[in-house]
């Protein structure tokens, strides 16, 4: 694929990051995460692939835009699956907290998985720790195992999870290691990514959180070097027929995820814009005279390449922005 399809990439979680930064702290998630697709979906019809919305919205009849199955691009260039997450975190944006952000994911056609809207068991790392992980495995044992591989003491360790009921066991196992925790209210896709960076002070993420925003985080995992393995896990009958739907059986249901199960091929992109102050990416900020500044992470698989990009822009000269009403 072109390299200049990453710049396009960001264009895109840019625009849904500037419309979504309207409604920040306004307590209404449902408003944020339209204006979100709604840019999002403009930014589409300017890029030069044939692309098919694998992760998205949810399907037609409960999304208008950027529902799954919908084929977006400009009808020229290569074939591409695409996951995108408009807000990754919408009731932060709603409540003004940190780390919601704009994230897409592109790989070649037929090389990333198509998951079914239910939560997934995730285990999640850095390059450090690549190969030694097992979801199937005791948390003591993969704390340990990381803690070895990424060579600090266990005391040293930092694990980041989500804030659910259903982690007080994990929570309660790993306190007993005497590892630091750091717990997060929202955002499976951001925290999943600070594990591959050093300067994030995270380590390892444990913990159930949603299988599409899993794929998603697997792609920028894997163009980062680091480890991934999930594992679906529906909590209703509904979620389990939907699994079914989706073409996945029993046995496919209980089987461990493999980052390359998750997404492969030789070309993954990866963008993300942050929305709010964050870990790993700065919230969007407005300034005087209708000019705002963005910062967003782009990655490619091939290269290697990672290229953080702090943008600013004129509301009044961007046409885009302008029917946006910005």
């Amino acid at each position: 694929m072109d390299r200049n399809i990453a710049l396009e990439l960001v264009r895109i979680t840019e625009t849904a990051a500037l419309a979504s930064a309207n409604w920040m702290g306004r307590g209404d998630k449902n408003a944020a995460d339209g204006a979100a697709v709604e840019g999002m979906r403009m930014c589409f019809e300017r890029v030069d692939v044939r692309g098919e919305i694998v992760i998205g919205e949810g399907e037609l009849d409960e999304a208008p835009m950027l529902y799954i199955g919908e084929k977006v691009g400009s009808g020229y260039g290569p074939l591409v699956d695409i996951a995108v997450d408009p807000i990754d975190g919408t009731n932060l944006i709603a409540k003004g907290l940190p780390n919601a952000i704009a994230v897409i994911a592109m790989t070649e056609k037929g090389k990333m998985l198509k998951a079914p809207d239910t939560y997934m068991d995730k285990i999640i790392v850095g390059p450090g720790a690549r190969g030694v992980i097992d979801l199937e495995a005791p948390v003591r044992e993969n704390l340990k195992k990381v803690a070895q591989a990424i060579d600090k003491p266990l005391s040293d360790l930092t694990l980041t999870i989500l804030d659910r009921d259903r982690h007080s066991d994990i929570i309660k196992e790993a306190r007993e290691t005497g590892v630091r925790i750091k717990i997060f209210n929202e955002g499976d896709v951001a925290a999943g990514i600070a594990t591959c960076f050093s300067d994030t002070g995270v380590d390892i993420l444990l913990g159930s959180g949603g299988a599409p925003e899993g794929v998603i985080t697997a792609a920028a995992v894997k163009t980062l070097g680091g480890d991934m393995q999930g594992r679906l896990h529906p909590m209703s009958p509904e979620e389990i027929q939907r699994c079914h739907q989706m073409g996945f059986d029993e046995e496919s249901i209980k089987k461990v995820l493999t980052l390359e199960d998750l997404v492969c091929g030789q070309d993954i992109f990866f963008a993300a814009t942050g929305i709010t102050d964050g870990d790993l990416l700065k919230g969007v900020r407005f300034l005087s005279k209708r000019k705002v500044v963005t910062h967003s992470v782009v990655m490619r698989s091939s290269t290697g390449t990672i290229r953080f990009v702090e943008a600013s822009h004129d509301l009044d000269r961007k046409e885009l922005l302008k029917q946006l009403k910005l």
